[in-house]
Formats: structure tokens, C-alpha cells, sequence
């Protein structure tokens, strides 16, 4: 039995689309130091070192779409991009887990 097939990720300007994956990469990143989530202290500082480059990344995706006069973001198409690509699961590493689960 196959998986569900995923919905069709939505056009994205590349500007758009590396904004996005900077901003999933920072996250997990982020997720993986939270001592909420993390197991050990060597993955949290390997992933705080890549932070550095990744944010970078990010900010560069900003200043490129800045740069060419987007200066506007489209939320309900990024939403929808963040959605495919599993934002919600991976944004929730990063937040403390409620009370009772821990």
C-alpha cells in the first residue's frame, strides 16, 4: 500500500523557494538544540555550528527578494508550501512540550 500522495507544492519565485528551505532547515536546526528535545549535548552543539551558516542562508534569501523588489511576502502560498513540506511537524521541536508530557 502506497502513502498518500502529497498535495502539489505551489509555484514558488527561487527567491521564494530558497526563503523556504532556509527557514525549514533553521528550524530543524533550532529543534535539534532545544533541551526540551535534544538527547545529547554534541548533536545540540553540531547543530548550533551549522545554525551560523544556515541563518546566513536565510538572510541571504531575504536580501535576494528584497534586491529584486519582493517586498511583500505571500503568506497564504508560503503557508501552503510550509504545509507540504511538513513545516507544523517540525516547527513543534522547537517550542516546549505542554506540561503533562514531561
Amino acid at each position: 500500500m502506497l502513502p498518500p500522495e502529497l498535495p502539489p507544492l505551489p509555484a514558488l519565485t527561487r527567491a521564494e523557494g530558497q526563503l523556504i528551505d532556509s527557514y525549514l532547515e533553521v528550524l530543524d536546526l533550532l529543534g535539534r538544540i532545544n533541551p526540551a528535545h535534544g538527547t545529547a549535548t554534541y548533536s545540540g552543539l553540531r547543530a548550533a555550528q551549522a545554525l551560523v551558516r544556515k541563518s546566513a542562508d536565510l538572510r541571504d534569501a531575504l536580501t535576494l527578494m528584497h534586491n529584486r523588489g519582493e517586498s511583500e511576502l505571500h503568506t497564504e502560498t508560503l503557508v501552503r508550501a510550509l504545509r507540504v513540506l511538513d513545516g507544523e511537524r517540525r516547527a513543534r521541536r522547537v517550542t516546549v512540550p505542554p506540561q503533562e508530557s514531561v
